[in-house]
């Protein structure tokens, strides 16, 4: 716990540590991550791949850590039921909404949904990438498959099925999961971000400051 100084000497608003070392790291890891992935969706490179790696990596850490973690990572904490979530975005309409020192319930929701269609992204990834020859790490020659995101671009992969026919399910089935979800991620992306400014504006704190130093006002 720590009492910043305001200009004349008066104390601040009392902080209290709310996100613990890794949680922030996760989200700057995946901030870095996501957009490094989806920016060299375009280009023909292990970029592309690689970066996929790291947000699968990312989401498996965030998991367990959601279920051993601190207080305020924890699942248990942001997770809450429907009636209080809207019950949240009525205060946030009204300009008056109940203050949470971890994630509000909107923000705890929205952490779920980024995980889940990131996670649609990088399975789909990983049919493709499989697809291909077995995995970008097995082609590299280590011997070992390993789990990757991949391009889903039409016509990248080879097919499934003999004679070059698709298999039911095949792969232009996965192409579209994988573009779609990609696209669905980067629209709740925009939406966490307006969330974000909406929050700190109407309880008067700074959340993107919180994610870097961990420490948020009490009241």
């Amino acid at each position: 716990m720590s009492t910043e100084e305001e200009d004349g000497g008066t104390p601040a608003a009392e902080t209290v540590r709310v996100w613990d070392p890794l949680v922030r790291l996760f989200h700057w890891s995946l901030v870095v991550a996501f957009t490094v992935a989806y920016l060299s969706s375009e280009e023909e490179s292990a970029l592309h791949v690689y970066s996929g790696y790291v947000v699968l990596g990312l989401i498996v850490v965030r998991l367990i850590w959601g279920v051993v973690g601190s207080r305020h990572a924890r699942f248990r904490d942001f997770v809450r039921p429907p009636g209080e979530v809207f019950a949240y975005l009525r205060g946030l309409a009204s300009g008056q909404p109940r203050h949470y020192l971890g994630h509000n319930p909107a923000g705890g929701w929205m952490v779920i949904a980024l995980l889940v269609s990131l996670f649609v992204v990088t399975l789909s990834g990983v049919v493709l990438d499989f697809a291909e020859g077995g995995g970008a790490m097995a082609a590299a020659g280590s011997g070992v498959a390993v789990i990757a995101t991949a391009r889903a671009d039409e016509g990248e992969y080879g097919e499934y099925g003999e004679g070059g026919e698709r298999g039911e399910g095949g792969e232009e089935f996965w192409e579209e999961v994988h573009e779609a979800s990609a696209n669905v991620t980067l629209f709740l992306v925009f939406l966490h971000i307006a969330g974000v400014i909406v929050s700190s504006l109407l309880h008067r704190e700074n959340l993107v400051r919180a994610m870097v130093t961990g420490r948020k006002p009490r009241a």
